[in-house]
């Protein structure tokens, strides 16, 4: 799959990804999505996050229910078409931004969104998801407008938002739900886990272990989050004598994290403790702690300040802290849903409490 890409189509569940690709299709029909016929396979693979085979066969239903006519050399046709809907039903629409596509997502992420998706949609409520990395860059306006243009919503939330997204959100004066943590000062509601919290706990934890040295690992694009999770630790920090941090930024990729480790234990006070943001690079670390000869935790001690699936299968078990994705996708639902039907929604920061997962790397 390509890293860009932006529909706005329904995705497709995955339990039942036929006759769900049936459904995305039909309704992209009915919403107006194409006029006269429908793009090839290729780019609605791509669209719709699936396998030929499947989409092929999705079509196929649909030529048999007949809504699109084929003719040798051509594209598929489209027959039917739906006029005259009720403009709020057009509407009841919440589009979700990512700078990422489905292949590029964490599990967690994946099950949130498929949750969410069927909570919104049993409420009467569409999800169509939009991948564009252009719509996170520094100057994100030209994408950001396009995209709003072109696909009329009630709701718009976005998946780890950076500030100049949120920023031009503000400005437009857009309904937007921030899926994560906002930027301080802007005024977008949010929902999030509380990473300040979590991360002024972990410090607590490591201090009550004896740890006097703590690293925070965290990406060099800093989300709200990630920058919530720095003032919770350095709030710790400041109340014990004798503790100090410090902060590793990493550029996302597993070679440039392990060398910033590296340079770090090899200073004269190196850090005997990690609490590292997102589950993937805490499971970076963790093995490359054990590739080098340390001992975990009798050594280094790590803490993940996320949780995902993969985790469960690792040992020794990665001390962490879980989410609840079934309630955090209620919460999403609930508010995505009041903002949609009352225009109005408080610009407070909703945070979530992970519960500790003991663990044994600390």
């Amino acid at each position: 799959m390509k890293g860009k890409t932006t529909t706005g189509l329904s995705l497709p569940h995955r339990c039942s990804l036929v006759a769900e690709t049936v459904e995305s299709l039909r309704e992209g029909i009915m919403a107006g999505q194409w006029q006269d016929s429908l793009p090839g396979e290729r780019v609605l693979s791509e669209q719709l996050q699936v396998g030929r085979t499947t989409l092929r066969t999705a079509l196929k239903e649909l030529e048999r229910e007949g809504w699109l006519e084929v003719s040798q050399g051509k594209s598929r046709r489209i027959k039917k078409k739906v006029n005259g809907l009720d403009a709020r039903e057009k509407e009841k629409v919440v589009s979700l931004i990512s700078s990422s596509p489905l292949s590029g997502l964490n599990p967690s992420t994946l099950l949130l969104l498929d949750v969410l998706r069927r909570t919104l949609s049993r409420a009467g409520f569409s999800m169509r998801v939009h991948f564009d990395k252009a719509c996170y860059s520094s100057k994100p306006s030209r994408a950001l407008g396009k995209l709003v243009k072109n696909n009329p919503s009630s709701v718009w939330m976005l998946l780890y938002s950076k500030e100049q997204t949120e920023r031009w959100f503000v400005r437009n004066k857009m309904p937007c739900l921030v899926m994560g943590s906002s930027r301080p000062g802007i005024s977008l509601p949010s929902i999030d886990a509380d990473h300040r919290a979590v991360c002024h706990h972990a410090g607590a934890v490591l201090v009550r272990k004896g740890h006097q040295r703590i690293a925070l690992v965290l990406p060099k694009d800093v989300f709200g989050g990630d920058a919530d999770s720095e003032t919770g630790l350095k709030a710790l920090v400041a109340t014990v004598d004798g503790v100090r941090m410090q902060v590793l930024r990493h550029d996302g990729s597993a070679d440039h994290l392990c060398k910033l480790v590296d340079r770090a234990l090899n200073k004269k006070n190196a850090p005997t403790a990690f609490v590292v943001a997102r589950a993937m690079h805490s499971l970076t670390l963790v093995v490359h702690l054990l590739h080098k000869g340390k001992r975990i935790p009798q050594d280094v001690a790590v803490i993940s300040r996320d949780d995902d699936i993969f985790l469960d299968a690792i040992r020794p078990e990665i001390t962490r802290y879980s989410n609840d994705a079934a309630a955090y996708a209620r919460r999403v639902s609930a508010a995505a849903r009041q903002l949609a039907e009352t225009g109005i929604l408080p610009a407070n920061a909703i945070r979530l409490m992970p519960e500790f997962v003991a663990g044994e790397t600390v």
